[in-house]
């Protein structure tokens, strides 16, 4: 699979919110996830090494939400063996707070899966 393949099929995956079948088709078990130093504050750890952590890292966050009103991506941009997306959602947090969150993810492919993933928010 090249990397606009992979990129394409992880776009349509997103856009039908099945975000497990990414994880399970797409990531490798050996990915790497960097989230910007300020995700500190927020509880997220900045480096999250292997599926089974970047697995818990989204389970944890999904818990704390009570309902998400509205999400978008972009279509993957290409360049190499890296893919990017602009991302994001509005959402409802259980404790009542409002929250609507914008970023750029951006994944290192190698061996048709996402070796790395780094996001900019």
């Amino acid at each position: 699979m090249t990397t606009q393949e992979l990129a394409n099929r992880y776009y349509d995956l997103f856009k039908q919110r099945q975000v497990a079948e990414i994880y399970e088709q797409l990531y490798s078990v050996d990915i790497v996830c960097t989230e910007p130093e300020h995700a500190l504050a927020m509880g997220v750890p900045t480096i999250t090494r292997g599926i089974e952590a970047v697995l818990a890292k989204s389970k944890a966050r999904q818990e704390i939400i009570a309902e998400v009103h509205s999400f978008f991506s972009s279509e993957p941009v290409v360049g190499g063996s890296y893919f990017s997306l602009a991302m994001g959602r509005d959402m409802t947090l259980k404790n009542g707070q409002r929250l609507q969150l914008a970023e750029i993810a951006v994944f290192g492919v190698k061996d048709d899966k996402i070796i790395t993933e780094t996001f900019f928010y």
